[in-house]
């Protein structure tokens, strides 16, 4: 299998409007934002200007990519609007908010994702009448929303209370049901469904680089990544599907793919990356992907 690269051309409420300087203008819904971006490491089409002038919000004062920083926003620019998006039988509404580490509750690359898993669902759900998915390191549940659209019954994991909560508003928002909240770190959780036999038709794996359990826990991926996806592979059933997400700069596609075909023994796996275009003709890179459906 080639290294593919996947762009999410079916929204209509989002939009990468200009890239370059380590920054990314981009229109969600009604409103347009203005934040760091550090792949972008060409020069800006439009003025610093046209870039003031456009925004409704900007994220400034942060010392690197990771770091909190604050929104300088317009009269006019509300704290929470939403954004929809349609594929097929897929109705999403999620709410969007300004947070203090420049995200805004939806990585729109990820639809590329959205459509497969919608995609390989439906084609499961031909094969047996009850399809289980499992979604880690859900955030605020396009995945899981993706899944459920297709009629899955989707468990969603996440360490962070309040982006479940969050999450839970985007399912009201789009009117999901037969969706399982748990909020604990991953792999306590992952270890407890391999005690009780469960398995998964679907599993969805979107690790941060960094990050901290319900209870501190520390996760770093380099380090947990490999004993975490072996553990996954335990749950995964004989006719199953796998999305796993990469976003920590410096680590290939190919990495993410070598990890799955020795660990679930597949050979067809497509890997990549995922990107938009900006009106301007230039692709930004937004993360890599790996996948397969046995």
């Amino acid at each position: 299998m080639k290294e593919e690269f996947l762009i999410a051309d079916s929204w209509e409420e989002y939009e990468l409007i200009d890239s370059g300087n380590g920054e990314k203008l981009e229109r969600f819904g009604d409103y347009v934002v203005y934040r760091p971006e550090p792949q972008a490491l060409w020069d800006k089409s439009m003025t610093e200007e046209q870039w003031e002038d456009m925004a409704d919000a900007m994220f400034k004062n942060a010392k690197s990519s990771n770091d909190k920083g604050d929104w300088s926003v317009k009269s006019g620019m509300p704290d929470k609007w939403n954004i929809k998006y349609n594929y097929k039988g897929m109705r999403l509404n999620m709410k969007l908010s300004l947070t203090y580490f420049k995200h805004v509750g939806i990585f729109p690359e990820q639809a590329a994702n959205w459509n497969y898993i919608y995609d390989n669902v439906k084609a499961l759900k031909k094969q047996k009448p009850e399809v289980n998915v499992l979604n880690l390191f859900a955030y605020t549940g396009g995945a899981t929303f993706a899944a459920n659209s297709a009629g899955a019954k989707v468990t969603h994991v996440d360490s962070v209370k309040q982006i479940v909560g969050w999450a839970k508003e985007n399912m009201m928002n789009s009117k999901m049901t037969d969706i399982r909240w748990v909020i604990e770190d991953v792999r306590k959780f992952v270890k407890r469904e391999i005690k009780r036999g469960n398995k998964y038709q679907g599993i969805i794996l979107d690790p941060p680089a960094f990050g901290r359990g319900a209870d501190g826990e520390l996760w770093k991926l380099e380090d947990d990544i490999l004993e975490f996806l072996k553990d996954c592979e335990k749950l995964l059933d004989k006719n199953a599907f796998i999305v796993f997400n990469l976003y920590s700069m410096g680590l290939s596609s190919i990495v993410a793919r070598t990890m799955l075909k020795q660990i679930f023994g597949e050979d067809d796996i497509a890997f990549g990356e995922l990107y938009f275009q900006d009106s301007y003709d230039k692709r930004l890179p937004l993360g890599t992907f790996a996948r397969f459906c046995r």
